[in-house]
């Protein structure tokens, strides 16, 4: 077991971090835009008109990405429900609704790859560092497993990861089911693990499952995303092992 210390906070007894992907490893805020850009086009080129609403409701104002919103935080599959409810709002029926959006949705993703992200400042670093303090290391992530998987391949992580976790089936943050579900495969408590994530659901799904802290990290200096966090960084070099 180590010590974690995050600025003027000392966890004691942890056994395991485990880390969001989107926002917290990864800096994807370029590729959460252009996908939804993308994918709006392409259900507008559908049903004209719906365009800019969806980029509304996808949290993309121009060129910027809401940090808090549906397209930064949600799953895969919280993305298509949200976009089949204003296609359906055209007057299409609900089951045609979900298939226009989950087919434009992967019609995107064939255009674009989250893999080319680039790590943020210190990640490779903290993923080292943790690893060689004998501490277990999760992604769970709101994407699905297979673009964790990408990720951890792409970036050449696979040596500091332990589990590789996304979102697949009807469980979504912030559920503290997916929280419990990590720890049981990284074979720890949810006690003598940390959650470190950047948004309010990462907190509150850790919060709720016992974790033993939860470190909200916003790089934009927003603590509101993360509120209910015990401790709020700007950086992961603050996260130091004791």
């Amino acid at each position: 077991m180590a010590t974690i210390k995050c600025r003027d906070k000392t966890f004691s007894n942890i056994q395991a971090i485990v880390f969001d992907k989107n926002g917290t490893l990864q800096d994807s805020e370029v590729y959460l835009r252009n996908f939804a850009q993308k994918a709006a086009r392409i259900i507008d080129a559908q049903i004209p008109g719906i365009g800019e609403p969806l980029l509304m409701a996808f949290g993309v104002n121009g060129d910027t990405l809401d940090a808090a919103g549906l397209m930064a935080v949600a799953s895969r599959r919280e993305t298509e429900i949200a976009a089949a409810a204003y296609i359906a709002e055209t007057g299409r029926g609900w089951i045609e609704s979900l298939e226009i959006a989950r087919k434009s949705l992967d019609e995107a993703d064939k255009y674009l790859s989250d893999s080319t992200s680039s790590l943020f400042t210190g990640t490779l670093d903290i993923l080292q560092k943790l690893s060689r303090s004998q501490l277990k290391v999760g992604i769970l992530s709101a994407a699905t497993t297979a673009e964790v998987n990408n990720f951890v391949a792409f970036h050449q992580l696979g040596d500091y990861i332990n589990l590789e976790m996304g979102v697949d089936g009807s469980i979504f943050k912030p559920e503290p089911a997916l929280f419990l579900q990590a720890c049981e495969k990284l074979g720890v408590e949810p006690s003598t693990t940390l959650m470190v994530g950047d948004s309010v659901g990462d907190m509150q799904m850790a919060r709720n499952a016992k974790a033993a802290g939860c470190i909200g990290i916003t790089w934009i200096g927003k603590s509101d995303h993360v509120r209910g966090a015990d401790v709020v960084i700007n950086k992961l070099d603050e996260i130091q092992v004791c």
